[in-house]
């Protein structure tokens, strides 16, 4: 049984003032629930733009764009507790004296009693393991204790769509490693439907289901699988994107005469090796 389409992006058009085109051209950009969904493209390509349309900062000057079936530029009141949003710079979004207030402040907005507030503000700070900051000043945190704390506010609600910006710039590699797990898991429990931007991609095997590869005009150039995408080095460069370490690795071993299939993940590419060695092995 096909999963529930949540988001639909079809041929998208949007004209700055300063006449700026991006046109979203290619095919139709979809998300269903329980898929995280991967917008990569070079810096330029418009994979804010395009996130802006789904969350209805923006509306397009051609094409449509639907979130669970509405267009959100005109009907976001229709839509906004089901959409979570986590911004490119998580102190934009924080907008709280106090970590507890911060993640409190939309259900409190939206007419939620106290009680039921506070209720939904523990749970999603037991959930990221954050309760130890919830009676923090957000402004004095770690980057990596900021994206949490912004992204427990775009989780309060229990959105069945999440939306994330380039949510691993300026994070180190435990915090991104961190984050990738942790969106992965709430993709599992909650059957959330997630869309990630970002021009980096050696963690994007470990999390993403579908990637969308985005031309500097926002054209979009292919769709698929992480595989897929990522094993064309030549597709990234093309595209102005580094190919991830281990497809380059795997390159260079195939330019000296050991031909492995591709991997993309570290358990992957120590299976391929061990495979190749115990063949090796048995021939000797």
């Amino acid at each position: 049984m096909q999963p529930e389409e949540v988001v639909r992006a079809s041929n998208v058009k949007h004209v700055y003032p300063d006449g700026t085109t991006l046109h979203f051209s290619g095919p139709d950009f979809v998300a269903h629930r329980g898929e995280i969904v991967l917008l990569l493209g070079p810096n330029g390509s418009g994979k804010t733009t395009l996130l802006f349309h789904l969350m209805g900062l923006l509306g397009p000057d051609e094409g449509t764009v639907r979130v669970f079936g509405r267009d959100p530029a005109r009907e976001f009141e229709a839509v906004r507790e089901q959409v979570g949003v986590l911004l490119q710079d998580p102190g934009q979004q924080i907008v709280a004296p106090t970590v507890r207030d911060d993640i409190g402040f939309s259900p409190r907005n939206y007419g939620y009693s106290e009680d039921e507030v506070d209720r939904r503000v523990e749970k999603v700070a037991r959930e990221l393991e954050i309760t130890h900051l919830l009676d923090k000043v957000p402004h004095y945190l770690s980057g990596g204790e900021r994206l949490k704390v912004a992204l427990a506010g775009g989780l309060v609600l229990e959105p069945a769509l999440l939306l994330l910006d380039e949510p691993f710039e300026g994070l180190d590699t435990t915090s991104k490693a961190e984050l990738s797990a942790l969106l992965s898991d709430l993709r599992s429990r909650r059957n959330t439907a997630i869309v990630v931007s970002t021009h980096e991609v050696d963690l994007v095997p470990y999390f993403v289901d579908t990637i969308y590869l985005l031309a500097r005009s926002g054209r979009l150039v292919r769709r698929g699988p992480p595989k897929e995408i990522l094993g064309r080095p030549d597709l990234l460069v093309a595209h102005h994107l580094e190919p991830p370490v281990l497809v380059a690795l795997f390159q260079e071993l195939k330019a000296r005469g050991i031909t492995l299939d591709t991997a993309l993940t570290v358990q992957e590419a120590a299976d391929r090796v061990e495979s190749w060695g115990a063949r090796r092995r048995a021939r000797s």
